[in-house]
Parts: C-alpha cells; sequence; structure tokens
C-alpha cells in the first residue's frame, strides 16, 4: 500500500432540502414516509434545518460541501405520465417529489486511494424501484459533472443501467486507516422476495466496483438482513455505518452478521465494531430515531463523533445506550443531535442528508462549497422564496408551480449556478 495522501480530507455534501418538499407517502418500505403521507409539510423550515447542521459540520471540521435541489416539478416525467385530472394523485405527486435532498442517494463514491487511475470515482444511482427517484440521476449527474469537473482528479459515471436497482452511498461503506489511506470498500445488498423491495441488487454493486476499478482483494460484498428491510431499514445506512476503522451497527443488521464481520475483518484486519445489542436498542426503536443513520465522523483533534437527529435524545432506550458507550471510552467519544425533524418524518436522519467525497477540497468547484457568508445569504434566500408550508392537495397547482421554480431558481442565481436552470 502507497502512504497516505495528506491533502485528501472528508468532505460532506448535503442536500439542500428543495422548495417543493412535501409529505406525499411515495417511499414503500419507509415506514416513517408512509406515517406521514398526507401531512402538511414546511419546506422553509425543512431547508433551514439541514442548513443548520452544514454550518454546525462546517465549524467542526472547516469542511462542507451541498448539492442543490432537482427541478421541480418535473414537467419531462408528467408528459411521459400523460398526467391528467384522473391520473392517480401519487404519480402527479413523484413529478414534485424533492427526494433528490438525500444525497446518499445521490451516488456511490470511490476516493482516488482505492481505484486503479488513481482518481476519484463517482457513480449516480439508478434509484430505479421507485418511481420518484428514477427520475432524479440524468439532472444529479450534471450537477456531479460539474462540482466534480476537474477530471485530472475526478472520474463521474453514468448510472448502472436497470433493471440492477442501485441505491448509492446509503448501501455502501468505507474502512481505512485514514480517509487518505487505501480502503477497503463494503457493499451491503438486498435479497427479492420480501415484504418490502430489496432496494439495492448485488449485480448493481458489483457493477459499480468494477466501473471504479477497485482491487477485487479490497471489496466485501455482504447481504443485508431480510428482516432488518422487513422493519423499515430501506437502506442499509439505517442500520450500520463505518468510518475509518469503526463499524457502527446493529445487531442484526445483516443476513449473517458473525459472518459479515468476518467478511470485513479478512479485508480489513483493523476492523472495530461496536455493535448495539437487541437488548438493548430495539430494531425497530433503532429504525424509529434512526440511530444508525447518523454522521460517524472524524474529530479534528482525534476520536470520533456521531451526528443523531434528536430523536435519538427523545428515546430512553437509545439515548442511555449512548450515554453507556461514552462511558466505555471506545472509540466513539461525543454524541451530537441535531435537528432534522422535517426530513425524518419522510423517512431520512442526518446520514441520508450527505453525501461522503474524499478529495482535496481545492480540485472541488468551488460553488458547491459552504462559507459562513454563503451559509448566510442562502438563508435568506431560503427565508425569501421556500414555500412557508405545502398541504398535499396543493400538489399540481399552478401557483404552487410558480412559486417553486422561482424559489429554486433564485438559489441558482445567487450561487451563480444558472447552468443549472
Amino acid at each position: 500500500m502507497s502512504g497516505p495522501d495528506t491533502k485528501l480530507v472528508e468532505v460532506n455534501f448535503d442536500g439542500i432540502v428543495g422548495p417543493s418538499h412535501n409529505y406525499a407517502g411515495l417511499s414503500l418500505g419507509n415506514i416513517a414516509s408512509a406515517s406521514h403521507g398526507g401531512d402538511v409539510s414546511y419546506p422553509r423550515a425543512a431547508a433551514l434545518q439541514g442548513l443548520e447542521k452544514m454550518r454546525g459540520n462546517l465549524a467542526r471540521f472547516g469542511h462542507q460541501g451541498f448539492l442543490l435541489p432537482l427541478p421541480r416539478p418535473n414537467t419531462a416525467l408528467t408528459q411521459q405520465l400523460a398526467v391528467d385530472e384522473g391520473t392517480p394523485r401519487q404519480l402527479l405527486a413523484a413529478a414534485w417529489s424533492a427526494s433528490s435532498m438525500w444525497t446518499a442517494n445521490a451516488a456511490t463514491v470511490s476516493p482516488a486511494p482505492d481505484t486503479a487511475d488513481g482518481k476519484c470515482h463517482l457513480t449516480p444511482a439508478n434509484l430505479v424501484t421507485m418511481l420518484h427517484r428514477a427520475q432524479e440521476w440524468p439532472d444529479t449527474k450534471r450537477m456531479l459533472d460539474i462540482a466534480f469537473g476537474n477530471s485530472a482528479h475526478f472520474a463521474v459515471h453514468d448510472a448502472v443501467p436497470p433493471s440492477f436497482g442501485d441505491e448509492g452511498a446509503a448501501n455502501h461503506m468505507r474502512l481505512c486507516e485514514g480517509h487518505g489511506s487505501n480502503g477497503v470498500e463494503v457493499f451491503v445488498y438486498g435479497r427479492p422476495g420480501g415484504k418490502f423491495p430489496a432496494r439495492q441488487h448485488e449485480q448493481a454493486s458489483r457493477a459499480v466496483a468494477r466501473l471504479h476499478g477497485l482491487n477485487p482483494d479490497a471489496c466485501v460484498f455482504i447481504e443485508q438482513n431480510p428482516a432488518a428491510i422487513e422493519a423499515g431499514a430501506f437502506h442499509n445506512d439505517v442500520v450500520a455505518v463505518a468510518n475509518e476503522h469503526v463499524l457502527f451497527t446493529h445487531a442484526e443488521a445483516f443476513a449473517d452478521q458473525q459472518g459479515a464481520y468476518e467478511a470485513m475483518r479478512a479485508a480489513f484486519p483493523a476492523l472495530e465494531v461496536v455493535e448495539v445489542p437487541s437488548s438493548a436498542v430495539s430494531l425497530a426503536e433503532a429504525i424509529r430515531t434512526y440511530l444508525f443513520n447518523a454522521q460517524l465522523v472524524t474529530q479534528p483533534g482525534g476520536g470520533m463523533a456521531l451526528i443523531v437527529p434528536e430523536e435519538c435524545r427523545e428515546s430512553a432506550s437509545v439515548w442511555a445506550w449512548c450515554e453507556d458507550m461514552l462511558a466505555s471510552n471506545g472509540p466513539i467519544r461525543e454524541v451530537i443531535p441535531v435537528d432534522v425533524r422535517q426530513s425524518m418524518a419522510n423517512g431520512g436522519g442526518p446520514a441520508c442528508l450527505r453525501l461522503r467525497v474524499v478529495c482535496d477540497p481545492a480540485t472541488v468547484d468551488p460553488r458547491f462549497l459552504l462559507t459562513e457568508s454563503k451559509a448566510d445569504m442562502m438563508a435568506g434566500v431560503i427565508e425569501a422564496n421556500w414555500p412557508g408550508q405545502v398541504d398535499p392537495v396543493d400538489i399540481g397547482s399552478e401557483t404552487l408551480a410558480s412559486s417553486v421554480i422561482a424559489a429554486r431558481a433564485a438559489l441558482l442565481t445567487a450561487l451563480e449556478l444558472t447552468e443549472l436552470g
């Protein structure tokens, strides 16, 4: 293995919650989305909550990126579906979905130390299992092509073709001694045939690994626990997350839990597992609070922090376990709750809102990198333009469409990214 590249750091690219954020209950297998389907949403509050999380991470770690809302409503989709007054509401709502805010599904990312050509590779997720998400990848790729357009350092691919479902980084983990060092990439897939669809297909994961030029000996393919999928863990990052040498996981995350650990250790002997037993936090409570849909990050001064939703602090069993973990003086030294309730109500915690990219920030288009002054400017645009609330019955109205389109255009103009219009 080569020595670590000290210019490479982990930059989290969070999704800005779009002005069409709504609760249409489109995501089969996503318990939170289904339970809040039909509720009134608050796009302005949602976007400001996400921006506040970004501000906190910028202050802690010195680097923070963002990705922008995709154009909505998607008139191309409504035309393809020949939407009229008799069209089912869910088909109409798909064209208004703001689910691209969950950038953990934007792409799978393999950092330069892992790839054959020494570039950071990104493959947009095709998200073919769900209509409202399958429309995203071409526009996502347009954005990635700009943000990571430095071809000396990045390679952006097309999505894996259907029918192999690919959900991006939400089913991908990386183990390494340090972000700039060679790593082992872990791909987690599901098997079809259960109550809810297994969205990540094994062959999609293997195709991404080949596209990225990964060393087969540094790749691990693991099956997600079917019981976890049926309980509402529609992505692996709802039940497990990794950072550097640490795997933080629920005891029921994988189909063969001990076999999964052994496979990871065979490729990465330094693996340290922090497992939450079912007796301490039930699978249902882990999914309800999104304890594992957290950002596990390396602190600048050493040790790791776990950025969790406020719902974790409000759960007696989850918070008791977190306090016991901190008292044990293990690798995770701090737990930081954040308020992302608007995202949580639609089934996305702190980890859903971010895409991890190991890179030299100087090689990224600076328009996609956050600063304090830029955060202030973005907050002002959101305050002035994002709808205060959206009732699902308003989906499809010309008035709301005009408002949503104008809001996004205002942000693109402010960020000098009008080529994404």
